[in-house]
């Protein structure tokens, strides 16, 4: 089933997530429905808190950037094949200098803008099977995980935009979330939770 994401200025998307355990409800019902939502939405993450669950859960699957051609031959594959699911992910290490990446988001539909990462992690998580892992990331693998890691922090890439950059974007920001805006796949409005 394709939800509806969470919009820009919706409070939950500001809030950290909880951990959850294995016996969390409907767990696979969850997980099918929010790579559904996430493929319909052409995106390549979804964390839970953009479908409206404070939970520690985000899935990436960084497939669409294997077409880029002026990536290597190499990136292009690790990139192909990348599709995990993250459970109560704490990421422990960040290292190398930060580079720019223009992002976007699909609660924050329309705008991108570059944010400055650094290109490595190691982060522990679970997987779908709640199972345990300590891994290492880098490149755009990396750079997709720290993006989902965010939402679950409650973190948006527009936080990390410079004061000038978040005053000329001000605008779009605002009809995002009075839902001024045409997207091509279903959204939740913080005004329209008001009214329900």
């Amino acid at each position: 089933m394709i939800l509806p994401i969470v919009a820009y200025g919706d409070p939950l998307l500001k809030k950290k997530a909880k951990d959850i355990s294995k016996d969390y409800p409907k767990f696979d019902v969850l997980l099918e429905n929010m790579f559904e939502t996430m493929y319909n939405a052409y995106g390549v993450g979804l964390a839970a808190p953009q479908i409206g669950l404070p939970i520690r859960l985000f899935l990436v699957d960084t497939s669409p950037f294997s077409e880029d051609e002026d990536l290597s031959k190499e990136e292009q594959d690790a990139l192909s094949g990348f599709k995990r699911v993250f459970i109560n992910a704490k990421i422990v290490e960040e290292e190398g200098d930060e580079w720019a990446f223009n992002e976007g988001c699909l609660s924050i539909p329309d705008v991108r803008e570059d944010v400055f990462r650094k290109p490595k992690i190691t982060i522990e998580y679970l997987d779908e099977n709640f199972e345990s892992h300590k891994e290492v990331f880098d490149g755009l693998i990396a750079r997709v995980i720290q993006h989902e890691y965010d939402h679950i922090e409650g973190v948006l890439f527009t936080d990390k935009l410079s004061s000038l950059k978040k005053r000329l974007i001000k605008g779009r920001l605002t009809n995002i979330s009075k839902g001024k805006i045409s997207v091509d796949y279903r959204m939740r409005f913080p005004d329209q939770k008001k009214r329900r």
